[in-house]
């Protein structure tokens, strides 16, 4: 992985065979990222992604392995406890053109991955809001 930062706003590279939720944390780390927007797109080899049910107050995981081309990538950074918090979705389709998708769990590039950062001014913490059992943006601090 490579990245440059340019102002408010990181482009990164990550490569074969690197996971994308390990890479963007040591970013996010690195550059100190308390609040940011991602977007992104490339190629994955396999993708563990997850559908919430609000009934159940958990996800039902899926993991996809073979060529999977990124569709769609995008997210945000923020804190939880004052920590590093991230919240990805991601779609990605087959040779078939079947599309999946879902909350990011795991992904791991077969291709590249190229993905924006965007930083954004202060820090929005989540708390856990009691009817969904989600983590939702806090704006009271």
């Amino acid at each position: 992985m490579e990245y440059k930062r340019f102002g408010q706003t990181i482009l990164a590279r990550m490569d074969r065979g690197e996971e994308i939720m390990e890479q963007l944390e040591c970013i996010a780390k690195k550059e100190q990222i308390r609040l940011a927007h991602i977007n992104a797109l490339g190629a994955v080899g396999e993708m563990t992604v997850g559908v919430y049910s609000v009934e159940k107050q958990s996800y039902a995981k899926n993991t996809f392995t073979g060529d999977l081309e990124v569709v769609s990538l995008h997210g945000t950074i923020t804190t939880k406890n004052g920590e590093y918090y991230p919240h990805l979705h991601m779609s990605a389709g087959d040779e078939q053109g079947h599309v999946y998708g879902g909350h990011l769990n795991r992904a791991v590039v077969c291709g590249t991955c190229e993905m924006v950062i965007t930083l954004l001014d202060g820090t929005v913490e989540r708390k856990i809001d009691p009817a969904t059992g989600l983590n939702v943006f806090d704006f009271g601090n």
